[in-house]
């Protein structure tokens, strides 16, 4: 975890949920259905990673899911932003925690992550009524305009939103369908093969991601 640290600005737990409590299934079980949810030592693993380093842990917990009290307690105890993903928004309930208006600053925001289709990809398989539908909402909850296309509109969604950090995978700035996708999960072959390539960093791109960032206040300076 040091090393991860050292390398980069901000390290992703998946299954954070995990650190709380876990599914323990006895050896000689065949399947999980015998299993059962068991304390994890997550605070005491956290504290020293937190004592480690200084006293701050630059975590992403990914708490996507069912996610029950204990985890959202041991998240914020530690200080630690969770995940909000933009795809996930869009089923006309309005208690969707993925909703833009209910956004919130104790998160990081992600158009998509590496198990999603990318935004292309998603949006094309939209029928026409959902896809309307999605505008609605980004137009009434965060005033963007209908002729801003896609993937660009959940990336301004995705910039424009409460939450302390945006997240927009590499795909989705150029513009990929779902050959863009770097995993489907449960499949066994041709995933995490996607790449771009240096030409790809045009600096086209390049002044449209400042301009993006700087226009919706996400310069770190």
């Amino acid at each position: 975890m040091a090393r991860h640290i050292e390398m980069f600005d901000w390290v992703r737990i998946d299954h954070f949920r995990g650190l709380a409590a876990y599914w323990s299934i006895p050896a000689h079980c065949d399947t999980a259905i015998e299993g059962r949810w068991v304390e994890a030592p997550g605070a005491a693993l956290l504290t020293t990673l937190s004592e480690a380093s200084g006293g701050s842990l630059p975590i992403i917990a990914e708490d996507l899911g069912v996610i029950t009290e204990d985890v959202t307690a041991l998240r914020k105890a530690f200080g630690m932003p969770g995940m909000l993903i933009l795809h996930f928004a869009f089923d006309s309930d309005d208690d969707n925690p993925y909703l833009p208006a209910n956004h919130h600053a104790d998160a990081v925001v992600y158009t998509g992550t590496h198990d999603n289709d990318t935004t292309l990809g998603w949006w094309q398989s939209l029928d026409s009524k959902a896809q309307e539908h999605v505008y609605d909402v980004l137009e009434q909850q965060l005033d963007l305009s209908r002729a801003e296309p896609m993937p660009m509109a959940l990336i301004r969604a995705a910039m424009a939103s409460a939450a302390q950090m945006a997240i927009i995978p590499m795909a989705d700035w150029l513009g990929c369908d779902s050959r863009g996708r770097i995993n489907t999960p449960g499949t066994p072959t041709g995933n995490w093969t996607w790449q771009f390539g240096r030409a790809d960093m045009s600096a086209e791109l390049s002044k449209r991601i400042r301009t993006l960032v700087t226009e919706l206040q996400r310069d770190p300076s």
